[in-house]
């Protein structure tokens, strides 16, 4: 059981119990919703550096409005004690191509860890559902993407909305790989914590947690589960990009495959395996690529690493935000955090001779967004129609430079 809370804990993340929030009004447009998140979140984050600015630009929702709108749109959800900002370079890439983007913040995120011991699923599902319905007024076709729990979210949803053109999915976490999962909702109302947070290893960084209440892992076992069951009774026809790391620590990915294979039919979907695979699981659908890279000293991708692009000033080659934090023993942590030479991994695994940081980064990123074009074009393809539909004008007030709210340079 030790090594069940150890495992939930780590691979997917990423006091006293907070004030009970008043509960906010439904949101009549995105930016009255992100007005209302950002305030939420300077009232109750426990802001890590003096200036708060990165904090706020990564864990608020954010709307990139492109240049030359295609009259399509793609909303992005994190995953569990993740964040917005998450999605910064992928958002980037899609605002590149025309779509209109938006990244949201589920409740219980982006202040502290403790505001999720009362957080429920339902909070998440309403959230995507407000958002798909205020997406939909500005473009004219939607498409939705998520990143391990928020990958569950998402296909949940589009499974009962036909009018989902497609769907990114970003190290979906459809099965854990760990057993007795099913004890989490249980749990959770005994044991509030499963590393009190009193305890030396980092609470949260800038950009997300580090540390979740059971609570928070009850509520993605629920998200796994139902995603699941819809999979079991239909399958999904429209295009899907599925992204899945080999070596993910928590993921099922064996199951996340063969769901891929059975349940997403449509032939412009693609699923990415960065890994190694056996041939008589390889197939024209199922793009893979090596994660052992020595000449960048990658041993293995991780979770989170696909979400990032290499030149990314926080997670990039050259990033700020190096996480040590991966399972291994103090030696090691003390020495990566000091700076001295690491290789990078998913969490857990171990070498002789080698510190392992985690691995935050893609060095494919350029190509994974290529596929990623390719299979968003499958969808339009399938769903023609008046591409100025809701798509905005070049001389839009709203209008973003894809990076001009971050200011993260």
């Amino acid at each position: 059981m030790k090594a069940l809370y150890a495992l939930l804990l780590i691979g997917l993340t990423g006091c006293a119990r907070a004030p009970v929030e008043v509960a906010q009004p439904a949101p009549v447009s995105f930016g009255d919703y992100r007005l209302q998140t950002l305030a939420q979140i300077e009232r109750n984050r426990h802001f890590q550096n003096p200036d708060h600015t990165l904090e706020l630009a990564w864990n608020a929702p954010r709307e990139w409005v492109p240049v030359q709108p295609n009259g399509r749109g793609v909303l992005l959800v994190h995953g569990l004690g993740d964040s917005p900002g998450s999605f910064v370079d992928i958002a980037t890439q899609l605002a590149s191509r025309g779509y209109r983007v938006r990244t949201v913040l589920l409740p219980g995120h982006g202040t502290r860890p403790a505001d999720m011991l009362d957080v429920d699923i339902n909070d998440w599902r309403r959230t995507v559902e407000q958002q798909v319905t205020l997406l939909r007024k500005d473009v004219g076709h939607v498409y939705l993407g998520g990143f391990s729990t928020g990958a569950n979210l998402v296909v949940a949803y589009a499974m009962d909305d036909q009018s989902i053109a497609g769907l990114l999915l970003f190290s979906p976490a459809f099965k854990s790989n760990v057993p007795f999962d099913w004890v989490l909702p249980w749990l959770a109302k005994v044991k509030p914590w499963l590393r009190q947070p009193a305890s030396a290893a980092p609470q949260q960084t800038s950009l997300r947690y580090q540390n979740v209440p059971t609570n928070g892992f009850a509520q993605f076992y629920l998200s796994s589960t139902a995603v699941r069951s819809k999979l079991a009774l239909h399958g999904f026809d429209r295009p899907v990009l599925v992204v899945s790391a080999a070596h993910d620590s928590v993921v099922d990915v064996a199951f996340v495959r063969d769901s891929f294979n059975r349940r997403f039919p449509n032939p412009g979907s693609r699923m990415i395996w960065y890994g190694n695979l056996a041939n008589e699981l390889q197939s024209p659908r199922v793009l893979v690529r090596s994660d052992q890279l020595p000449a960048e000293q990658i041993s293995q991708f991780s979770h989170m690493g696909v979400l990032f692009s290499p030149d990314n000033p926080q997670y990039g080659r050259q990033g700020n935000q190096r996480l040590c934090w991966n399972g291994q023993s103090d030696t090691a942590y003390q020495q990566c955090q000091a700076g001295g030479p690491v290789w990078y991994s998913d969490w857990g695994y171990r070498e002789p001779g080698k510190v392992h940081a985690r691995l935050t980064y893609n060095p494919y990123f350029a190509w994974q967004s290529e596929v990623m074009a390719q299979v968003l074009e499958a969808g339009a393809q399938e769903h023609p129609g008046n591409p100025g539909i809701g798509g905005g004008d070049a001389n839009d007030s709203n209008r973003l430079n894809p990076r001009s709210e971050l200011a993260m340079d």
